[in-house]
């Protein structure tokens, strides 16, 4: 594929996951393997080139501006593993060749300078020490060194993974200083544009090899100074570094606003919600769902179900009959049964629960729609879970199934429960990143741990009620906990509940299972149309870079 063909399709798959990553890494690696631009004659050889170079490092080392270590002199066939084919007018160098490695700055100690952390080395293609992330100080002993011009990369995980590398630019007082986690290369002068050092030091396969030679702990491993210094580099006539610097800059443009499209359709989902919400409550005909779905496919399917839920808590997914019995009516049944129930001594009592206040009203309800709280409406029966730790499970035949906070986590010889009941993860990372649903309805015959509060209800249909609720609220206020967050009984008996009429329960729940298996079937296209995107964005890059697919390697 020309490269010119494959940019006027980039667009076509753009919206793949990780497509806009993809891109960067592509034209990256088509730059320093001389496919980006053409070569011209004219322009010189890259061997004459770094004869000149070599030519003023000598100068400078014997003018004592420039100190070269030996340890790095002898490790010059070190890590020339898996190079890739350049143009023949290129040649292959080190950093430790055509710049200095780490270099100092002659300056007093109290000279004020701009200082660079990690953090503050933008990933962005040759940024400088911004302003915003600027600090002031003076140069101290054991300080990383750099000046304008130098390519400063962090060397540190996961900083290194990022990709975290700058060219210095408007320095104060035109020197820097860092913390030591940092490498600098300072270029010869007239030599080599330092945005094409930072191309390279960015490039995928540079950070892939670098990542295997990282040395240290698993959680602060360092990028070694000899891979750094040594790591073969390509190198084109000055000229066309120039080129290739231009027009890096001109692609990765192109890509910065293929991602603010991206992030600009994720703002969207608040026009989706009203939409969604003058949809359902004017007409909520299956031809307008459909519309809707139609029109959003530019919206998560994530997204989506959020957006029922909340309408579905708040009355504003099916219309109000004035001819349902008041929600009312329907707590003076739940303290009723609740009180018949509470006979049965191995049934947890609530706890004292204070009631709602007008202050507490989140949204206006309907008219025959009531406040109230999860406690007053639920039966707690927690305290018959019986947790079965792992290795006295492994011992027990697989019979019946054996749940935990986000559901079933094994099998297990006997049962506690044997009807339709209510499960709420207690406990977990789940309750703060929502990756899975936190309130699920149990059914069979079934084992409950203690990471699971267990409730029950008036009936299984006003079970799948206070399920779609406890999913369509934010739960952040009653968890305690940030490293073990957990959500106790006494906290989730305060939950405030807009309670409807059970009649419009049952057609919630029924609306709610429509519009939910409609995004099912949208997450499945939209699954299917990202698949065939991003292979073919992997067979464009594979095609380019003269590399394998998964596919191609089986």
């Amino acid at each position: 594929m020309k490269l010119e063909r494959f940019f006027e399709k980039f667009t076509q798959f753009a919206d793949a996951p990780n497509a806009v990553k993809k891109m960067r890494e592509l034209v990256l690696h088509l730059a320093v393997t001389g496919t980006l631009c053409e070569q011209m004659a004219d322009e010189g050889d890259g061997r004459y080139l770094l004869s000149e170079i070599e030519k003023k490092q000598q100068h400078l080392i014997e003018t004592g501006a420039y100190k070269r270590s030996p340890k790095l002199e002898n490790l010059r066939d070190a890590f020339n593993d898996e190079l890739p084919s350049i143009p023949s007018n290129w040649v292959w160098v080190r950093l430790v060749d055509i710049g200095e490695i780490n270099p100092r700055n002659e300056a007093d100690d109290d000279t004020v300078a701009s200082f660079a952390s990690m953090s503050a080395i933008s990933a962005m293609y040759r940024a400088s020490v911004v302003p915003a992330d600027r600090l002031w100080g003076t140069i101290k002993k054991g300080f990383t060194h750099f000046a304008n011009g130098d390519i400063v990369l962090a060397k540190i995980t996961p900083c290194f993974e990022n990709g975290k590398t700058a060219v210095m630019a408007n320095l104060t007082n035109g020197i820097g200083a860092g913390t030591t986690e940092l490498h600098v290369v300072r270029p010869i002068a007239h030599g080599v544009e330092p945005g094409f050092i930072y191309i390279f030091l960015r490039t995928p396969h540079f950070k892939t090899v670098g990542e295997r030679y990282m040395t240290g702990t698993a959680g602060q491993k360092r990028l070694p100074t000899e891979y750094f210094a040594t790591r073969p580099m390509p190198l084109p006539p000055l000229a066309e570094q120039k080129r290739i610097v231009a027009k890096v800059d001109e692609l990765m443009a192109l890509c910065d606003q293929l991602e603010a499209q991206q992030k600009e359709r994720e703002r969207s989902f608040p026009v989706l919600s009203r939409v969604c919400h003058a949809s359902f409550t004017e007409a909520p005909t299956q031809s307008n769902l459909n519309r809707i779905f139609a029109e959003s496919s530019t919206i998560s399917p994530a997204d989506l179900r959020k957006t029922i839920l909340t309408l579905a808590v708040q009355g504003k997914l099916v219309r109000q009959d004035p001819n349902d019995e008041p929600a009312a009516a329907l707590l003076k049944q739940i303290a009723m049964h609740k009180a018949e129930i509470s006979k049965d001594r191995r049934l947890a009592r609530s706890t004292s629960i204070h009631p709602i206040i007008p202050d507490e009203d989140y949204f206006e309800l309907p008219a025959t729609w009531v406040w109230t709280r999860f406690g007053d409406i639920t039966i707690n029966r927690d305290g018959e879970r019986i947790p079965v730790s792992k290795g006295e499970r492994a011992t027990k035949a697989k019979t019946y199934d054996y749940y935990g906070a986000s559901g079933v986590i094994d099998k297990i010889d006997n049962y506690l429960f044997d009807k339709p009941l209510l499960l709420i993860g207690e406990d977990g990372a789940n309750l703060i990143n929502r990756s899975t649903p936190i309130a699920f309805i149990a059914r069979g015959k079934y084992w409950v741990n203690n990471h699971a509060h267990v409730l029950d209800g008036i009936s299984e249909g006003f079970l799948r009620f206070v399920e779609l609720h406890i999913n369509g609220i934010d739960l952040t206020s009653y968890v305690t906990g940030t490293a073990q967050p957990k959500m106790n009984q006494a906290k989730m008996n305060t939950i405030p509940i807009a309670l409807p009429p059970i009649a419009e329960q049952h057609r919630i729940v029924a609306k709610v299972d429509q519009l939910m298996a409609l995004v099912d079937q949208l997450e499945s296209q939209q699954g299917e149309k990202d698949n065939v995107a991003e292979a073919f964005a992997k067979a464009c890059v594979a095609s380019l870079t003269g590399t394998k697919t998964e596919e191609g390697r089986r």
